[in-house]
Parts: C-alpha cells; sequence; structure tokens
C-alpha cells in the first residue's frame, strides 16, 4: 500500500473552561501536542524508520481532529449567537488554509519545473490545479485504478488528497448542520441523528470499497468522511464529557495513546488501509479527545501539552506542507541518494520552513484586521489566491521545461524491415546504441507513456477483478489460422509486432490477457490476498483456447509476483504450475511457444531517460541486472522441456553480446516505463519477432514429421 502525509490542522483546537474559573477558557494544548504526534509519526514513516512504517495513521488522526475541532467551533457560534454565518465560517478557511497552501503549490510547482522529469512535467501541471482547485484526491483515485501508471514515482503534490478531503467536508458539513438544527426545532436529536447515520454509513463504505477498489477507499471523500464524522460525534457530547470522572477520563487518554502508537508500528504497506484497520488509530484518537475534555493530572494530555509538543504542533500545517515535496524534489535536485541521514536534515529544513511560513505568511494575512472584520474580502482574497495559482500552473505547463534530444537517428522500423537478417542488424544496433536522446525520437518522449495498443483501447485486457475470458480478435478475422496471445500484460505487450505479423500472415489473432495473471496454474497475491479472480480467468481462459482450436499459442508473463503461502518449493511449484498449463495448451492441438520474461531496466526508462537525455549509459543496465526472477525462469524452461513446448529467449532483441541493455535504440525507446516494453519498439522488431517464430514452427514441424515417420 503506498503511504502519504497527513491532513493539515484544522484550527486553533477548541478552548475548555479552566478549573476553578469560571467562564475562563484556554486551548486545548493536548490536541496540539496530538498534532505534533500524527504529523511526526507520517515524517517517520516517509523517511524509511521501519519501526513506523505504519505512521500514515497520522491521516486519520488528523481527520478526527479536524472533525471534533471544526463541529465545536460550530456549535458554539450557534449556541452563543443562534444563528451560523456560512460566510465568515468559509473566510475563516479560507485566511487559515489558502496563503500558506498557496506558496507552497507554487515552490512546488518551480521545483518540479527544475529538476523533476521533465516527461512527467505536464502530470504535475495537473496535480498542480487539482491541488489549487481541492480535488486532488479525486485525480488520485482516478489515476490509481489505472494498472498502467501505478508504477511511476510519486508526485510532489500528492500529500494535497488529504487537504482536498478536509476542504470538501468544510463546504458541505455546515450546511448539513444548519439542514440539522432546522429539523431539531422538531425533532431534538436530528443533528446527532444525521451524524450518526453520515458516519455509519461512511464506515460501511470504506469496508466495501477497501476490499473491491483499494484507491478508491483510500482517496475517496466517502470513505474517510467518518473519522471526520468520529470527531464530530464527540464534539456534540463534549459538555457531557466534561463531566467525565478522573478514574476514566485519565485512563482512556493513556489506552486511546496506546492505539494511536500500536497502529503506527504495527501497520506496514500490506496493510488494507483504512477499512476496518482504521478503527484502531481513530478509536484511540476518540479516546484521548474525549478524556482530554475533562483533564486531569495524570492523563495523556499532560504529555501531550509539554511546550515542545505544542510548538509542533502549532507549525503541523506547514510541515505538513513542506516535507513531501522536499523529500520528493531535494534528493534529485542535490544529486544524492535518499539515505535516512539526508531525509532526516531535510525533514529540520522543512519544519524551519513552516515556522518561515507561520511568521511571514500565515500570521500577518490570518490576524490582519482588513480581513478578520470583512469576511468579503477575506473570500475575495482566497478566491484571488486559487485563481493565481490556477493561472501559474496553466502559464507553466504552456511552457514545459525543454529536452535537448542531441542529433537525429536512423528509423529503426525502416532499418530492420530493409535488413536481410533483422536479428543480426538489431544485435548490431544494439551495441551501438546512441548515447543521446535523438532528436527525432519517435513518438516523443513525452507521448511514450500515452501509446496504447488495440488491446488496450478495445478493452480487451481483462482488468483484476474480471474472471471473464473474452477473447477479441484481430489480424485477418476470416481466417482459419488461428494464433492466441495468452497471458498477462507482458504478453500483451507483444501484441504490435504479432498484430503486424497477423496483417502480413493472414492469421487469426485472438487475445487472452489479464493484469498479472501469471501464465502457470499457481495462486499468486494481490492486493494482500489470494488472487483468486486471476485463476478463474485462467481457467476459463484455457477453456476457450479449447474450443478456438488455435495452431499457434503464444504464452508470456511477467516475472513479478509473490506466490500464495504453500509451503512448497517456490522452484517446485512455479514448475508444477507451467507443467499444468503447458499440457491442457499442448492437449488442443496447438503449437505452443513460451517466450521468457523480457529484461527489465534498472528503473523508469522514460524517467531517465529525460533526466539524462545527454547521458543515456546511465541508464543502460547489464544482462547481470535485468532479470526480475531467474527461479521463474528456470522454472519455465524445464516445464516447457517435459512438455514440448519450445522456448524463446528474447534476451538478445534487448541486450548486446558484451552485455549492455539500452533504452533507446536508433530513433525508438526501448521501454515505456520500469518493465513493459514500448509498443513503438514492439512494432519495430516485428521482423525480428517473425524470423524467429518461422524457425521455430519449422523446427517443430520437423520434430512433429521424424515423430510420425
Amino acid at each position: 500500500m503506498t503511504t502519504f502525509p497527513p491532513p493539515p490542522p484544522a484550527t486553533e483546537p477548541p478552548r475548555r473552561t479552566a478549573p476553578g474559573k469560571s467562564g475562563a477558557a484556554h486551548l486545548r494544548l493536548d490536541i496540539q501536542g496530538l498534532r505534533a504526534l500524527a504529523v511526526a509519526l507520517v515524517v517517520l514513516s516517509h523517511i524509511g524508520v521501519a519501526r513506523f512504517g505504519g505512521g500514515y495513521i497520522g491521516v486519520d488522526v488528523f481527520f478526527v481532529i479536524s472533525g471534533f475541532v471544526i463541529t465545536s467551533m460550530l456549535l458554539r457560534e450557534h449556541s452563543s449567537t443562534g444563528r451560523l454565518s456560512l460566510r465568515d465560517f468559509y473566510a475563516r478557511r479560507a485566511m487559515r488554509l489558502l496563503p500558506a497552501a498557496t506558496v507552497v503549490v507554487i515552490a512546488t510547482l518551480a521545483g518540479s519545473w527544475l529538476y523533476l522529469s521533465k516527461v512527467r512535467f505536464a502530470d504535475y501541471v495537473g496535480d498542480a490545479l487539482s491541488s489549487s482547485l481541492y480535488t486532488a484526491n479525486i485525480r488520485l483515485a482516478l489515476t490509481g485504478t489505472d494498472y498502467l501508471s501505478q508504477s511511476g514515482p510519486p508526485s510532489p503534490f500528492q500529500h494535497f488528497w488529504s487537504l482536498a478531503v478536509e476542504e470538501q467536508f468544510y463546504l458541505l458539513w455546515p450546511l448539513l448542520l444548519l439542514v440539522g438544527w432546522m429539523a431539531a426545532r422538531r425533532y431534538a436529536f436530528a443533528p446527532v441523528l444525521l451524524t450518526a447515520v453520515l458516519t455509519v454509513t461512511s464506515f460501511a463504505l470504506s469496508l466495501l470499497t477497501t476490499a473491491s477498489s483499494p484507491s478508491w477507499a483510500y482517496f475517496g471523500p466517502h470513505t474517510r468522511v467518518w473519522e471526520l464524522g468520529t470527531g464530530s460525534l464527540l464534539a456534540f457530547g463534549a459538555t457531557r464529557l466534561e463531566r467525565l470522572p478522573a478514574r476514566i477520563a485519565a485512563p482512556a487518554t493513556w489506552v486511546g495513546l496506546v492505539c494511536v502508537l500500536i497502529a503506527a508500528c504495527a501497520f506496514g504497506e500490506d496493510t488494507p488501509f483504512p477499512g476496518y484497520h482504521a478503527l484502531l488509530p481513530v478509536l484511540g484518537t476518540a479516546l484521548i479527545l474525549a478524556g482530554g475534555c475533562a483533564p486531569t493530572r495524570f492523563g495523556a494530555g499532560r504529555l501531550l501539552a509539554l511546550r515542545p509538543a505544542v510548538w509542533v504542533g502549532g507549525l503541523s500545517y506547514g510541515w505538513y506542507l513542506w516535507h513531501w515535496p522536499l523529500l520528493v524534489i531535494a534528493p534529485t535536485a542535490l544529486r544524492m541518494s535518499p539515505e535516512l541521514p539526508l531525509l532526516c536534515a531535510l525533514m529540520a529544513v522543512a519544519l524551519l520552513a513552516a515556522w518561515a511560513t507561520s511568521r511571514l505568511v500565515e500570521n500577518p494575512v490570518r490576524f490582519h484586521p482588513a480581513l478578520r472584520r470583512r469576511p468579503g474580502r477575506a473570500l475575495g482574497m482566497g478566491a484571488g489566491l486559487s485563481a493565481g495559482a490556477v493561472s501559474l500552473a496553466l502559464v507553466a505547463g504552456a511552457f514545459p521545461p525543454a529536452i535537448d534530444s542531441g542529433v537525429a537517428a536512423p528509423v529503426l522500423q525502416n532499418v530492420l524491415r530493409a535488413a536481410p537478417d533483422a536479428e543480426g542488424r538489431l544485435t548490431e544496433l544494439l551495441g551501438t546504441a546512441p548515447a543521446r536522446l535523438p532528436s527525432n525520437l519517435t513518438p516523443g518522449i513525452g507521448a511514450v507513456k500515452g501509446e496504447r495498443s488495440a488491446i488496450y483501447r478495445d478493452g480487451c485486457h481483462a482488468n483484476y477483478t474480471s474472471t471473464s475470458a473474452r477473447p477479441c480478435v484481430f489480424g485477418d478475422r476470416d481466417s482459419d489460422k488461428v494464433v492466441v496471445i495468452f497471458g498477462d500484460s507482458h504478453a500483451a505487450q507483444w501484441f504490435p509486432a504479432l498484430d503486424r505479423l497477423a496483417r502480413t500472415e493472414h492469421w487469426r489473432l485472438v487475445s487472452l490477457t489479464k493484469a498479472s495473471c501469471k501464465v502457470a496454474t499457481v495462486t499468486t497475491v494481490n492486493a494482500h490476498k489470494p488472487y483468486r479472480s486471476c485463476d478463474i480467468w485462467r481457467n476459463n481462459a484455457l477453456a476457450r483456447i479449447d474450443e478456438l482450436r488455435p495452431f499457434l499459442v503464444i504464452a508470456s508473463s511477467s516475472d513479478a509476483g509473490t506466490l500464495a503461502d504453500t509451503g512448497l518449493d517456490p522452484l517446485q511449484e512455479w514448475t508444477a504450475g507451467y507443467r499444468t498449463t503447458f499440457q491442457r495448451l499442448t492437449a488442443t492441438g496447438a503449437r505452443v511457444v513460451e517466450v521468457l520474461d523480457t529484461p527489465w531496466p534498472e528503473a523508469d526508462a522514460v524517467d531517465c531517460a529525460a533526466s539524462y537525455p545527454l547521458r543515456l549509459t546511465t541508464c543502460a543496465t547489464t544482462t547481470a541486472e535485468v532479470f526480475r526472477d531467474p527461479t521463474r525462469r528456470e522454472a519455465g524452461r524445464l516445464a516447457a522441456a517435459s512438455s514440448g513446448v519450445t522456448v524463446i529467449d528474447p534476451e538478445p532483441w534487448f541486450c548486446a553480446p558484451n552485455g549492455d541493455c539500452p533504452i533507446v535504440v536508433d530513433d525508438t525507446l526501448v521501454y515505456r516505463d520500469e518493465s513493459h516494453v514500448a509498443e513503438t519498439y514492439a512494432q519495430a522488431i516485428a521482423p525480428v519477432v517473425g524470423d524467429r517464430l518461422s524457425q521455430v514452427l519449422a523446427g517443430q514441424a520437423r520434430a512433429e514429421g521424424d515423430a510420425t515417420g
């Protein structure tokens, strides 16, 4: 599970009556300390301190605090004035949140332009726009569900997702309370009942969505509002909670603190989140807040209210805003490895930046008399700041950073098509790969990731949840010679080459591929649980291949993926799984070819090429580094040898005889990300693939003739 920074603090902590001082009020310093704890846990998680791998639960702590604080403010206003001014409320939110956020958006956009991947700058502009318009969580939920986008590096704007969730809550919550108060004229408990129904409904949606759509569960407002609602319900009961006896209030705060720390230490990337796991930090935070309503000498509030914790809590919003862009941008800008000492230093810089932002930006705006007393001006200022950030992002998008492309290179597709020995010519080109990004790169580096073959455009590549093996037909649809592509996305990546061959050879090309679903009949893990939909889909696909009676099946899958725990030796299990599949395929009468997994670049090839356009050798790897799982490759070979299946190893199509594996050949990028072959490269090497398949088919035909003779 990928993890992100927490949302910002909503406002000052609510005030409470001080013991022994009738009518006097003071800030709840324990809430400031709780904010400090939450943001510190997230920072520790993000800099890679393994003991705090679940530090992302700081998000949940902040959501509960925000629900409690905001609802307390609204209740106090309604109680003292008998009304609720939406204009004043939104003006306070604008003055509190927008000045610092706008500064960070602009600074992060500038840092991205200067130092981050040039090919991803358009994405960063989109992230800046969504951050300025408080829809970053929706953008992340949408892109997070794109299988082909999951492997990209994190955006420096990614932390704005939680701010967006809070802003969406702030926008609607006062309106819902007004509805509740109007209903309260007839039903006294209407506001509380409305909040409870909203909270329970959201929690149910969180449970359901965590299993079916993890990205929407993590980023969606509908699956997070229950955490803010929990804090709101506490605010409704704050008056009664102030009368809690010390023997209950004090232990409650310590139990709550322990719950938060356990979640931060016990959870990790493999924890399905939020779902029911979020109950631990949410209820822990609720206990701290509830017990803190009746402060005692021995409660956890005394620890949380210590001066250093209160100071950090007061800067938690700024620290939250600055720490993530520094983590993403600074190591690249400094050309240093993101090791723990550097990251710790960067977090100290982020805290210093938070202090400076508070002194120079937040407080001068927030407490300016012309804005505090005139909400109309404050709202206008907020609109102007948002419009300014949006305008700057649009201007930056119109002038993206240039990529020095060097000189033009021969067109790989034409070179191989004209070569009498396509594979021999490709071997020569791999050994003389360009050291600079060609000026005629086809397609341009910004378009490589967007290339999608017909398998994806037509919805033929089954997603994670699909179990239906719906074959898509390409090539010569009327031909009796059926060829099947079978496997996962590393089988689908060969479609551009096979589609070109199918049109030339008059094959009826049938696609049967599914995301991360292996050829071998084994159960792997997906989304932290056994990938059962793959097992069902594979069985259905094999049955469909039996119906098709193809003359050739090309099977391939990625070497990535983890076996579900069976206690068996991995080599044995993979070998048996491949053998089972191969036997079912050969039983159809088809000639079966297993294409081993392609070599992997060290990192995202497109990002690397964009970062080092004049030093492409920096991005190259060697044959000693490019194979993800040698055990899997060996298992495939063993099973093929005992099943009459021919193996094609594509390594010579990607690596030179000296062991170097470049990411650019002539005018063409080899990869579109950290593992998948680029569409254009697969299409360009179609003559090489065709020659090898012809050799395989001829060899199999001779072997069959010898066997029958």
